[in-house]
């Protein structure tokens, strides 16, 4: 999020000022908001300050909208704390962190079934976006690498996904320039798919994205499917496409509980994969990774070497310092877990999602669009006008502290509003039956107040229309 300046000039105290009223802690004067204090301020003073202020935060445990961990055991915790003054990047002074690291890497690409002949590499980020940037790099390399070599023209490079694709792969096709050819949705179609994929590819392709868990409704783009079809396209007109799977959340999903289907490096198409270790991986944020099928698959221009840290250290990233109390927690997990607890932990957030979708398909204004199937997250919308709208609803729902967010959809679908529920380690059963029994609450509220109709909300959606505009639409 970027942030204004605030204006040291203004005449309200309430703006410029932090004041706790304590009376066991003395303070001589305000501390101000927006500028540094001359004075020094006692740890218990400024902890009281700042953990007073944080008590406005929701609650991480009711955020149904993120996909980001919100809870770990107490010894994860410990480990994390315990490493928070590691620097990733110092490879040299921290060796066994890096270690670590290497573990992860092989760990996650024995996951996606990287053959052992192959020379697969792969690194930790900050999480997906960065690494999603770094898989976009490599592919506009390559192909920018191979239209050289015919002697081709490279500036119109392209990428091609659904317009369900998170935000990062937007940022990355303005950042360096890359054409993004984004599939709309269409009326029962919510991702991208092999037919609509492969008619917006061209010469200046760099690469295919599929989704392994979208945004919008946590289902799963079909890989091979799209792999398959451009497979056909190059037999047709020569044209070689790689694939790169943004499995930022069902990297760590789809291993365990859905272990047949075929979407990793089993695709002989598919060059690179990202996942968030702070998403499915079950660690704090922030904690990313993306892994390459071969070493020849990441340009060896875009790595450099620093020795100014002791020793030779490769480096192949967007940020430089990072913690390294991410990566130790990741290790912890893999280990302490092991795939039989990845998969009873993925296997009750589904459990759960199922539930949670099935209730409320059952409380008869809604229309459900996924149900949990893929990724342990579902979106549904209302059948039809009534007198609330999704909006109302969740934001009635922050009266208990539940977050559940409403949106609309994109191109070609914006009048479809929709609500999501993202379910995670740390979600019981029993906090789904309290939500249930929460929405069931407001929408009896709505029942007995027919005549609530709320017409605020998000610019460019209608939340609704009154009963004389409705009486007067049935006539025409």
């Amino acid at each position: 999020m970027l942030h204004k300046k605030a204006s040291r000039t203004t005449t309200d105290e309430s703006e410029q000022l932090l004041n706790p009223v304590y009376s066991r802690i003395p303070l001589h004067q305000p501390i101000p908001r927006n500028e540094m204090p001359e004075e020094e301020t006692l740890p218990q003073t400024a902890y009281q300050l700042v953990s007073d202020e944080l008590i406005l935060d929701g609650n991480a445990r009711q955020n149904l909208a993120t996909f980001v961990t919100t809870w770990m055991e107490p010894e994860a915790r410990q480990i994390m704390a315990d490493t928070f003054d590691k620097n990733m990047i110092d490879k040299d002074e921290y060796p066994q962190t890096a270690e670590l690291e290497r573990r992860c890497v092989n760990i996650l690409a024995n996951l996606w079934h990287a053959n052992d002949e192959q020379d697969t590499i792969g690194c930790s980020t900050i999480g997906s976006s960065e690494a999603c940037m770094l898989a976009g790099m490599a592919l506009k390399w390559k192909w920018r690498e191979r239209r050289r070599a015919a002697g081709k023209s490279t500036d119109r490079p392209n990428l091609v996904m659904g317009i369900n694709i998170q935000i990062c792969w937007e940022k990355f096709c303005r950042y360096w320039d890359v054409e993004p050819r984004l599939v709309p949705m269409e009326q029962g179609r919510y991702h991208l798919t092999a037919e609509e994929a492969i008619k917006l590819c061209d010469e200046n392709t760099i690469g295919v994205v599929t989704i392994m868990g979208s945004t919008m409704d946590g289902s799963y783009e079909p890989v091979e499917a799209i792999s398959q079809a451009l497979d056909r396209l190059q037999s047709e007109q020569g044209l070689d496409i790689p694939i790169h799977v943004d499995a930022a959340s069902g990297g760590l999903v789809a291993p365990f509980i859905q272990p047949d289907l075929v979407w990793d490096f089993r695709v002989p198409r598919v060059k690179s994969i990202n996942v968030s270790g702070h998403k499915y991986g079950l660690v704090y944020p922030g904690v990313g990774w993306v892994v390459w099928r071969n070493h020849s698959d990441l340009p060896q221009d875009l790595i450099f070497s620093v020795n100014y840290l002791g020793g030779q250290t490769p480096t192949f990233a967007l940020n430089f310092s990072r913690p390294g109390s991410q990566i130790v927690a990741q290790y912890y997990n893999f280990i302490r877990l092991g795939k039989v607890g990845y998969r009873r932990i993925q296997q009750a957030c589904q459990d759960t999602a199922r539930y949670l979708s099935g209730e409320i398909a059952r409380m008869g204004p809604f229309q459900l669009l996924s149900d949990g199937s893929d990724l342990p997250v579902f979106a549904f919308t209302l059948k039809e006008d009534t007198n609330f709208t999704v909006f109302d609803l969740s934001q009635r729902l922050r009266d208990r502290g539940w977050i559940v967010p409403a949106y609309t959809y994109p191109k070609n679908l914006e009048h479809l509003a929709v609500m999501r529920i993202v379910v995670k380690d740390g979600f019981s059963r029993d906090m789904a039956n309290i939500l249930l029994n929460d929405m069931r609450r407001h929408l009896s509220y709505y029942a007995a107040h027919p005549e609530y109709n709320h017409c605020g909300g998000t610019p460019g959606f209608s939340h609704g229309v009154s009963q004389e505009e409705k009486s007067a639409n049935k006539g025409k």
